[in-house]
């Protein structure tokens, strides 16, 4: 299923007069509204190929249907959503369920499509059919070297499958760790860690980006080796400036403050980027800002300031992706929904006074840095978002277009029901 250009103008055709009277009456109050129209045009959000399908738990998966069943729909899914909203111009692979069977064929269809490919991932956290030996107890930290020179090579084997379809960064997340006291030596298992790291990026294109991802738990619930920010930045400055600290907003204790580590590591140089998810109590997955919505402008805060203050292309210079699972929600919907969090909360973040914030912070003034704070998260900037979707050949109202459209129906219609998307 395509969505034609013709169809998006008739639907906005039909929005277009109340769009403009909410734009207008917002833009009104706003400094520099073009760039910053401009800059949301430019934000890209990569789609994760592992989440276009319904996500799961150890007790269960209720499919909803019509899921893509090989890269090449996957791609289809990815072009509809950018289709609808000209925000989704990319697409992250996982290896080793989304391997290429032919190279030029996938890229002329991603092109086909106006997307690129974003980081490839490797998946070291799970037995894969046919493998030798087992990831049960750790893969880069195991105890066998025989077990860490199999992840250390899947991994290169990932970085070539990203070199061939264009990709410029791999990330790494790893499960290892330890579910009970006693169970492994932990200096030993970060030493391994940093080694079989150390042979991975030596495999680095000189124009890539290694991510290292942390967790605070999950499946190991005793220790996790790369477990939280400050094992993934003393990894990253240990293995060199191709390294970088991967922000998941899910992979954190409860209550952390993410825009500080945020601030810190974009300070140091270190922050890749991030997966977008929301969480209520840990690593939930759930749709972006569902939960939050304040914690993710704060975020975006210290993002565009931070970005601005290095000189950094908002748009170009860290990695944007969604990491999410949407157990009961048809996965597109859920997709779109996240990708207009985002831009929301970015687009708050650009109303931000900075020069005002400045002189309040400076001068102790903390009842003004709240209220500068709160007056930009307040103002409703759904029809800014929605004027750069358009501008960029976007649907004014994505979901309602995805929904007139009846495109989880035609899915099921082309795919059946009996398919499941690789994924979690």
């Amino acid at each position: 299923m395509r969505i034609e250009q013709s169809t998006i103008q008739d639907h906005n055709h039909s929005l277009l007069q109340g769009h403009k009277d909410r734009f207008e009456y917002v833009a009104a109050d706003i400094n520099k509204l073009e760039a910053i129209i401009g800059k949301l045009m430019e934000f890209q959000v990569a789609i994760p190929s592992w989440a276009l399908g319904t996500g799961g738990t150890r007790f269960g998966r209720f499919s909803g249907g019509g899921e893509p069943g090989s890269l090449s729909e996957k791609i289809e899914d990815v072009g509809l959503l950018h289709a609808l909203n000209r925000s989704s111009g990319a697409i992250s692979l996982h290896i080793p369920w989304d391997i290429p069977d032919d190279i030029l064929a996938i890229k002329s269809l991603a092109a086909e499509h106006g997307l690129r490919f974003d980081a490839v991932n490797s998946n070291t956290f799970q037995d894969q059919p046919g493998q030798s030996l087992s990831y049960k107890f750790g893969s880069l930290q195991h105890v066998d070297k025989a077990v860490r020179k199999q992840a250390i090579d899947h991994n290169i084997e990932v970085i070539r499958h990203g070199v061939n379809l264009g990709s410029q960064s791999l990330t790494v997340w790893l499960a290892d760790g330890s579910c009970f006291p006693g169970q492994l030596n932990f200096r030993k298992a970060f030493q391994n860690t940093l080694e079989s790291l150390q042979e991975i990026y030596q495999a680095l294109p000189s124009n890539w980006k290694m991510f290292v991802e942390y967790k605070a738990f999950e499946p190991n619930f005793y220790s996790t080796t790369v477990g939280d920010w400050g094992q993934s930045y003393l990894f990253a400055s240990k293995l060199g400036e191709k390294a970088y600290t991967l922000v998941d907003l899910g992979h954190h204790l409860p209550n952390a403050n993410i825009e500080q580590i945020v601030s810190l590591l974009l300070m140091e140089g270190k922050l890749g980027g991030f997966h977008f998810n929301d969480s209520k109590y840990g690593d939930d997955d759930l749709t972006v800002g569902s939960i939050k919505p304040y914690q993710l402008f704060l975020i975006f805060k210290e993002l565009v300031e931070g970005m601005d203050a290095r000189g950094m292309n908002h748009a170009t210079d860290l990695g944007w992706m969604i990491d999410a699972s949407h157990n009961v929600k048809d996965p597109l919907e859920d997709l779109l929904q996240s990708v207009e969090a985002i831009q929301l909360a970015y687009a708050q973040a650009l109303l931000l006074d900075q020069e005002q914030l400045a002189e309040a912070q400076g001068s102790n003034d903390v009842v003004w840095a709240q209220e500068l704070l709160q007056g930009a998260f307040r103002t409703d900037v759904r029809s800014l978002v929605a004027e750069a979707r358009l501008r960029a050949g976007g649907a004014i109202a994505p979901l309602k277009l995805y929904r007139d459209l009846k495109v989880r129906s035609t899915l099921i219609h082309e795919r059946g029901t009996g398919r499941t998307a690789t994924g979690l």
